[in-house]
């Protein structure tokens, strides 16, 4: 097991691309740099899609173009396609994320065409990214399950994974997109996914729809992985779910990696402040187990 984990915070983007009502850009200024200044090394900003498919993140430019930027944190933002990359590098982004699926069919329902067609899509992004020196991290979705399919075969997730990270991706994510998963067979994809990208490449997201999240980490981290996305006050629901949680909580992945004795580098309390704060404004009470905890 890791001595210590790095975590992706995505609240500002995953967490809060669905939210019903417009969120202020000033709010989403403020999440992000308090998200940084509690000593996450990495805070996904914001998705340079278009306002008509996610209303929530038509400020990208503005966001990106506000933030106070801590030396050391980076700041990656979501690129499906050529047109969003060469917007996020005007705006100054230096790390970007490109979204596969390792469902057929939630690759057509999502982006409009096969896992063999996004792949292709995404080639120039990566190309052109290395022009600019910009990262390019990879995201894998319904690692675990689809909502349309079910059950996903790891040797699927493996071939995905593998193509992004022979493509330039110098990064991973798995995600259990409908937070299905259990133990066992997070340890199969990841052993399978391990195969074609190394163990330190890799990196969990696992919503917390049936409570199995931090589970589902504990089981990574005995197979060596040392990077998971978490959100804060978990926020971002799971849309094939209604009413289920999505993100698992940073605060709970900081407390359970703190009991552990697992370097996260990130400050607990402050990460609770911020999950009640961001909640208020959003006027929920925070999924976060360890935040109602304290709370009493």
């Amino acid at each position: 097991m890791n001595k210590s984990v790095r975590i992706v915070e995505v609240g500002p983007r995953d967490g809060l691309q669905n939210e019903p009502g417009e969120v202020p850009t000033d709010v989403k200024v403020e999440l992000i740099e308090r998200l940084a200044d509690a000593g996450l090394p990495a805070v996904e900003a914001t998705a340079f899609v278009s306002p008509k498919w996610i209303p929530q993140m038509a400020d990208h430019t503005e966001v990106m173009e506000r933030i106070r930027r801590k030396p050391g944190v980076s700041y990656p933002v979501l690129t499906p396609n050529l047109e969003g990359f060469e917007a996020a590098r005007a705006a100054g982004a230096t790390e970007v994320a490109i979204f596969g699926a390792a469902s057929e069919a939630f690759s057509r329902k999502n982006i409009n065409c096969s896992i063999a067609e996004s792949l292709e899509r995404f080639k120039p992004i990566v190309l052109e990214s290395k022009k600019y020196d910009i990262k390019v991290r990879g995201y894998v979705s319904c690692v675990l399950g689809c909502p349309y399919e079910g059950e996903i075969k790891p040797a699927r997730v493996a071939d995905v994974a593998g193509a992004l990270y022979e493509m330039g991706c110098y990064e991973v994510s798995l995600g259990d997109t409908i937070g299905t998963g259990t133990p066992g067979k997070t340890k199969a994809m990841i052993e399978a996914c391990a195969r074609r990208v190394p163990l330190e490449r890799l990196a969990g997201h696992y919503h917390d729809t049936y409570g199995q999240a931090l589970a589902n980490i504990y089981a990574s981290l005995e197979m060596g992985v040392g990077t998971f996305d978490a959100s804060v006050a978990g926020l971002g629901g799971c849309p094939y779910a209604a009413g289920a949680s999505g993100n698992v909580a940073t605060e709970d992945v900081v407390y359970m990696l703190n009991g552990l004795g697992v370097r996260t580098g990130v400050d607990l309390g402050a990460l609770v402040d911020i999950g009640r704060w961001i909640c208020g404004i959003l006027g929920r009470e925070p999924s976060s187990k360890v935040n109602k905890a304290l709370k009493r």
